[in-house]
């Protein structure tokens, strides 16, 4: 998948809307101007580097309300994936599918093959398809809707820290 637009700082976030894990359409332009908006993109549910990462977004939601912001997780995954992720992890932020890759290409965020994971959850085994994987990138966007902080190479453990730190010195 080619990559048309490469998001620079001061950039107005794309807009898009997308199926989220509860069936539900979500779309951004309901928050702009309202929140900081975290955007962080992943590779693929239920596997290890993406649950540390959504947990700790899970874990400093207080943070992130305080803070005046929102976060959702994107990634290639179907919403069936997403809400059988979700409710694993106890997650309690949207997560939406990018099946085709069209809101990581309008941010410029790399994309490549799918693939398939088995993961069992409450003793039932799934198996989680997806068509491509995102990379791993967070993006904030400003109450304005301009892009604020970009982040190309993302440690999944750490992304909410640096989140939030970047939060702490704007007020």
């Amino acid at each position: 998948m080619s990559v048309q637009k490469n998001l620079s700082l001061g950039d107005k976030i794309p807009l898009f809307k997308a199926t989220a894990d509860d069936g539900s359409t979500w779309d951004i332009s309901k928050y702009i101007g309202k929140d900081y908006i975290i955007v962080y993109f992943f590779p693929a549910a239920m596997t290890s580097g993406c649950t540390k990462q959504a947990c700790s977004y899970r874990d400093h939601q207080g943070d992130l309300t305080s803070a005046d912001a929102i976060v959702v997780g994107i990634s290639g995954d179907k919403p069936e994936n997403l809400k059988l992720f979700k409710r694993a992890e106890s997650l309690n932020f949207p997560l939406l599918s990018d099946a085709k890759g069209n809101i990581a290409n309008s941010f410029g965020v790399p994309a490549g093959e799918g693939a398939s994971i088995k993961r069992t959850v409450g003793a039932v085994e799934h198996e989680l398809v997806r068509d491509l994987t995102i990379k791993r990138w967070t993006f904030i966007a400003g109450k304005d809707g301009k892009i604020i902080y970009k982040n190309e190479a993302v440690d999944a453990e750490k992304d909410t820290e640096e989140v939030l730190h970047f939060l702490s010195i704007q007020k």
